[in-house]
């Protein structure tokens, strides 16, 4: 009887002892029937392999993630890409003297950039003390961003902010708001946009060129809008023209997330408004033409594009805008989107509302269905004349 007991127990040592032959096999989703013997502790698995026991597999733990890197060596990369170097390696809690890559030192070229790393290694300060610089700003070991403004104060509608702004992911709430808006994480990431770390939350477009953080433009879900005072005009999305044979030049941030949406990535946005009419003065010098500076500022970059397609609102500024920009970049190379009609007497405003009111694909035909904008105008001197001939009396 005590012979009967001990076999099974001896035959299942001598199997842990035998070398393995055949790789384990970690399909945990298989689960065979268990055998066991009722007067031991151990349980076999997997009939189609040699029988081992199910508790060896415990020590086969997965392979650890590689740790992270240490928050120090975080903020130096992200301050190199800003162009902030230093030549050793940062210690929390200590402040250095180097060259501020905005003025680079002034006249005379002196480390005029106050860094400090905090103590615990999570952000760190800076600030040019030359005069006529006074470039302030912080950057964070985390997703977390700052805007570094040459300028502490923001023009806001009804007041002013008196601090630079953080900058953060967005948060649910502006990521379900983008959604009904149809703009997908995807875009939103590619584009950086991010929000406020503040109360409000604000929605934060990136402005950024050769991949660098140089402006930023606020707006509430309420459409208040606001930006940095001092920041450089620049066209939102300018580096997403920098080999294009062709381009789409919109009115707003949101319009050049939509087309991308409709899949275009060869746009860009003008940074403000438009303007209530066509200006009946010619066109101003490069140096006094102060209204379009982000048209001139990248003139060698659209100089090199031969075909410009104007996809502004449909309203009679937007309509105006497109007519100003087809005066400074020559009319020969400049196409316009007519939206389509979304009732008798009016057409869709802009290309986030056929975005959400039609989709990406009447998006798209609509920018492929671009006219001529020399043709345009023919078009428009022929209809006056009809309208004139019409009225004329008999």
């Amino acid at each position: 009887m005590a012979a009967s007991i001990l076999l099974p127990i001896v035959l299942q040592i001598r199997r842990i002892q035998m070398p393995m032959k055949t790789p384990f096999n970690f399909n945990f989703n298989h689960r065979p029937a268990i055998f066991s013997h009722p007067l031991n502790n151990f349980s076999f698995s997997s009939p189609s392999l040699p029988l081992y026991p199910t508790r060896l597999s415990c020590a086969l733990s997965p392979t650890p993630p590689s740790p992270s890197p240490p928050p120090v060596k975080v903020l130096m990369e992200k301050m190199d890409l800003i162009g902030i170097v230093c030549d050793e390696q940062c210690t929390p809690g200590k402040y250095y003297c180097l060259l501020c890559p905005k003025c680079k030192g002034g006249r005379l070229m002196e480390r005029s950039l106050s860094l400090h790393v905090i103590p615990t290694g999570d952000f760190a300060m800076w600030r040019c003390f030359q005069s006529e610089c006074g470039w302030a700003g912080r950057i964070f070991a985390d997703g977390r961003l700052a805007f570094n403004e040459f300028s502490r104060t923001a023009k806001l509608f009804g007041g002013t902010a008196k601090k630079s702004l953080i900058l953060e992911p967005l948060g649910d709430e502006l990521i379900t708001y983008f959604s009904k808006r149809m703009i997908s994480q995807e875009t939103l990431k590619r584009n950086v946009v991010m929000q406020t770390a503040d109360r409000q939350a604000a929605i934060a477009f990136t402005y950024r060129q050769n991949g660098q953080l140089v402006g930023c433009k606020y707006r509430t879900i309420n459409k208040k809008f606001w930006q940095a005072k001092g920041t450089e005009k620049l066209f939102y999305g300018i580096d997403d023209i920098n080999d294009a044979d062709e381009l789409i030049i919109v009115e707003g941030e949101m319009d050049k997330l939509s087309v991308e949406e409709a899949g275009f990535l060869n746009c860009i946005s003008v940074p403000g408004g438009a303007p209530t009419k066509v200006s009946t003065n010619a066109v101003a010098s490069i140096q006094k033409d102060t209204a379009y500076q982000y048209l001139w500022s990248c003139k060698d970059l659209l100089d090199k594009v031969p075909r410009i397609i104007l996809a502004t609102d449909s309203d009679e500024p937007g309509q105006a805008l497109a007519e100003e920009l087809a005066l400074r970049l020559g009319k020969h190379r400049c196409w316009r989107v007519d939206w389509p009609y979304k009732d008798d007497f009016n057409r869709f405003k802009d290309a986030n509302e056929i975005l959400v009111q039609l989709g990406a694909d009447a998006l798209k035909k609509a920018i492929e269905d671009a006219k001529s904008y020399q043709l345009c105008d023919t078009d428009e001197i022929q209809v006056e004349e009809d309208l004139e001939s019409f009225h004329e009396p008999s």
